[in-house]
């Protein structure tokens, strides 16, 4: 069980230790039981990169890259809204559902960014690249590509609510943490986010998040993280 802690600063940025990566994966992989509140967020936000970096064909599939790309190039908000959607209708139910936790989780790093210095352009440039794989891994991507992926995944983030539905933050549990007393002395009319935890549970195991059948391979086979957050 994992707690990503929204305030820790360079979350997903800062390397972690490789060895302690690891470490964790053999765990994970050997299917011992793993205190994951015992790890470093940073290790275990590493692991998840990497993770997702090797989902065979690409969380968002690689038969949809372009058209993911394309979101960008939308009239306006509205319509790159609606572009999106639709995207998120072709995956399949377990692709749509970590990536709506994912993006929740990114969203509340986003909120605290004050603190954590991470917002949504430094997340994008982050995650981007092991979310979003062209069909042929092999090929170097045009620059054009990589800035206008990570500007898709900044949209994404900045427009989590709008377009995974505003529930979102429901989901990622009813504890808060304690926060600055600048922010707890903070009075407003509409109270700020709160910091809250998200607390996940992680099983590695042999399974695909899309069918072969529809996707190429992106990554060589790495081992599946069935995620519950």
């Amino acid at each position: 069980m994992l707690k990503l802690r929204p305030l820790t600063e360079g979350i997903f940025r800062k390397s972690a230790n490789m060895k302690s990566c690891r470490v964790l994966k053999e765990k994970l992989n050997s299917g011992d039981k793993v205190n994951l509140d015992s790890e470093s967020v940073l290790v275990v936000a590493s692991v998840l990169k990497d993770f997702l970096r090797n989902i065979q064909g690409s969380i968002f599939l690689s038969d949809l890259y372009d058209k993911w790309l394309g979101v960008i190039d939308q009239g306006n908000e509205e319509e790159k809204i609606i572009a999106a959607q639709r995207l998120l209708a072709q995956l399949p139910r377990a692709n749509f559902v970590l990536l709506r936790y994912l993006f929740g989780v990114l969203h509340n790093i986003e909120q605290h960014s004050s603190s954590n210095q991470m917002t949504a352009y430094n997340l994008s440039v982050c995650i981007a690249p092991s979310i979003l794989c062209p069909p042929n891994s092999c090929s170097l991507e045009l620059e054009d590509n990589v800035i206008r992926k990570v500007s898709l995944v900044q949209f994404l983030i900045e427009n989590c609510l709008r377009i995974f539905g505003e529930d979102i933050t429901s989901l990622l549990g009813e504890n808060s943490m304690s926060c600055d007393n600048s922010e707890k002395a903070a009075v407003t009319e509409k109270p700020p986010l709160e910091s809250k935890p998200v607390t996940v549970i992680v099983i590695y195991k042999k399974a695909q998040l899309q069918n072969d059948t529809k996707t190429p391979t992106c990554m060589g086979p790495p081992s599946y993280l069935s995620t519950v957050f």
